[in-house]
């Protein structure tokens, strides 16, 4: 829901100009999106939904066995950020799961980006530090393996 009220907001409100929050270092710049992180595989937009909807697919089979609140946060994130971009897929022109990702996040040397980027990639934070912890996706108390 955040993601969707702040793409819609970014739309309405950052068509004209990119508006400057914190000098050159933060500004909201709408783009729109055909590839993926990097705007890498533009042309392969049906397959970068696919690819989402297996991802969600796993997420959802695998997460009826999680029973760690961390690791259940990490998944959330994901499908989160997920369900986010591919919505733009599906729902924004041309649609058809060729649809453009709403970005409008803009920090230096780095590609403009949305809420969904960053649920998925402090996902991909977190489930790195749950894994280097070696805390269990099952609940199972490592100690006594």
């Amino acid at each position: 829901m955040l993601d969707y009220s702040t793409k819609a907001a970014a739309i309405k409100f950052l068509a004209d100009e990119p508006v400057k929050i914190l000098g050159s270092f933060l500004k909201l710049n709408l783009t729109f999106n055909s590839g993926a992180a990097f705007s890498l595989a533009s042309s392969a937009t049906i397959l970068l939904s696919t690819f989402s909807m297996i991802a969600v697919a796993v997420i959802f089979y695998f997460s009826r066995k999680v029973k760690s609140t961390q690791w259940a946060i990490a998944l959330g994130l994901v499908l989160g950020g997920v369900f986010g971009n591919l919505s733009d897929r599906i729902f924004r022109n041309p649609g058809g799961l060729q649809g453009e990702v709403v970005d409008w996040i803009q920090i230096p040397n780095w590609p403009v980006f949305n809420i969904a980027d960053t649920a998925v990639v402090s996902a991909a934070v977190l489930i790195t530090i749950l894994s280097a912890k070696n805390i269990d996706f099952y609940g199972r108390d490592k100690n006594d393996e």
